[in-house]
Formats: structure tokens, sequence, C-alpha cells
């Protein structure tokens, strides 16, 4: 029996693969990504901002506060005092109208007062240029 070594050999071998071995190349690129990473500038996540100095910033007074009732029985009170009638009303707010800075008016309803009362101290106060009106005492009726 006759071996052939050639036959042998051929068996022995396995068979060469066409494909790239790309194992170092991969090697190469992890290398390069960490020589990167490395040498990239750290960012500094600042913001430059202009702080302000030791004077403290001009203090705002209180402002004027300015009530206005309107009573069950219709009748008007300004911070307290009845007023006689609507054009006593609009005098008043003519003039706070014309105070340098404007006050605030707070305009409080009794729930038994008629709401055409109450209109009226509105567009009064409005159709003279007042800007700070507000209606209070509200939170009783939300529920």
């Amino acid at each position: 029996m006759a071996i052939d070594f050639d036959e042998a050999l051929d068996a022995a071998e396995p068979e060469l693969s066409a494909s790239m071995n790309i194992t170092p190349l991969i090697d190469v690129l992890l290398v390069l990504l960490v020589m990167i990473i490395i040498t990239i500038p750290i960012r500094l996540h600042s913001v430059n901002m202009e702080l302000p100095g030791a004077v403290p910033p001009h203090t705002r007074s209180e402002p004027l506060i300015v009530q206005i009732e309107v009573m069950e029985n219709n009748v008007l009170v300004w911070n307290g005092e009845p007023l006689a009638d609507r054009s006593m009303l609009e005098q008043r707010l003519q003039a706070a109208a014309q105070l340098g800075e404007q006050p605030e008016i707070h305009i409080r309803s009794h729930p038994q007062a008629r709401y055409d009362t109450l209109a009226a101290v509105l567009s009064a106060s409005q159709r003279l240029g007042l800007q700070k009106i507000g209606v209070v005492g509200l939170e009783r009726y939300s529920r």
C-alpha cells in the first residue's frame, strides 16, 4: 500500500480562505480612536457673566392701593369713605389717573350688589386711563 504524500498533505491542510483578516485593522482603528479622544481639548462649560457690583439695585416703593367697595345697597365706598354719587367716583378716579405713578385699584363687590354698579366702576376706571385695576374678594365664590 503505497501512500501518496501529496494526497495526504492536501488532506491535512485546510482550505485557504479568500477573506481578509481584519483583526489588525480593528486594533489600529481602536488605537487611533483612543489617541483622538486623549488629544481632544477638554471644553469648559462655563459662561462669562458680568455680575452686578456691590451697590444694590434701586428698590421700588410700595404702590398706592385704592380700595373701592360696592356695598349691598349699591353705595360706593372709596378707602372706607362713602361717596355721594358716581360723579364723586369719577372725580376721584380722574385725580388718581393724573398721579405720576398710578395707584392700584382694588374693587370689592358685595354678593347682593347690582352688577351694573360694578360694571360702571370698571368702565369709568378704564375710560379715564387707569391701568392697574383688579376685582378682589372672588376667592370666596370658587369651589
